[in-house]
């Protein structure tokens, strides 16, 4: 995945990395369900998801079924349903599982810390991976791993970490991808750097390209944030392009975060 791929894996967020697609009946409504998500449609990826969890049930494919609530739990984290995020997370039993969908289910979790703005528990979380693990998975998840650790530590105040971990993002995708930039975006930004507005707006017009809604509006909404002191009129202007993103998405806890 270059541009379009990388983006998927970002901010907080998507089915990126937790759904595996295969011929299977829970990996063809699963691979709908990754489709419907991308395309902003969140109430027809959910039902789509539950019929795949479904399906992944009667298969008896456990990693699969796994995968699947991971993907129902990133939704609820998009739709700032923390709690029922969490009941689905943190109810899946880790033992037995293969080590990709370990990993997914450790960035998840991370991912949930971070949009709670609970940095330190998410730093916790990040160390508390094997790191000879992280090196055997597939580049893509590994660059969405570590997108959130740098997060968490910025978050967290660790700024050597944020950037090592950075660094790790830049290495398992690739430095022009929106990944990146929404991650380098997102440092700046926690850690009061003046250039964080400039590093979103490539992250926008990356995610803008790639045609991923969720990912613009939630780019939308955290530049607003940036300016809402320094450029109060460019920020308004923000928060009501990215509260009619998500009104259409049908995300109205994510839309009302955006009135101003």
């Amino acid at each position: 995945m270059v541009i379009q791929n990388a983006i998927k894996m970002a901010l907080c967020i998507a089915l990126s990395g937790a759904v595996t697609l295969s011929a299977s009946e829970s990996g063809k409504l699963a691979d709908r369900a990754k489709k419907s998500l991308k395309a902003g449609k969140f109430a027809k990826s959910y039902s789509q998801l539950e019929r795949a969890l479904v399906a992944s049930r009667k298969e008896a494919d456990r990693n699969s079924e796994v995968r699947i609530l991971i993907a129902m739990g990133h939704v609820r984290i998009k739709n700032l349903d923390f709690n029922m995020a969490d009941s689905l997370l943190y109810n899946i039993d880790s033992d037995g599982l293969n080590r990709p969908t370990k990993a997914m289910l450790l960035r998840s979790k991370i991912a949930l810390k971070n949009a709670t703005e609970n940095y330190s528990e998410a730093v916790s979380l990040c160390e508390s991976a094997n790191k000879k693990n992280l090196d055997k998975i597939d580049d893509q998840l590994q660059g969405a791993f570590y997108s959130e650790c740098a997060i968490a530590y910025a978050g967290n105040h660790n700024s050597e970490k944020a950037t090592e971990a950075l660094k790790m993002v830049a290495k398992s995708t690739d430095n022009d991808t929106g990944i990146y930039f929404w991650t380098e975006a997102r440092l700046a930004d926690l850690q009061k750097n003046g250039n964080a507005d400039s590093i979103y707006i490539e992250a926008e017009d990356k995610s803008v390209e790639a045609n991923i809604p969720y990912t613009t509006a939630n780019i939308l909404y955290h530049r607003a944030m940036f300016l809402e002191k320094s450029k109060p009129d460019e920020a308004k202007k923000l928060f009501a392009r990215c509260k009619t993103a998500f009104e259409l998405m049908g995300l109205p806890k994510k839309a009302e975060k955006c009135e101003r």
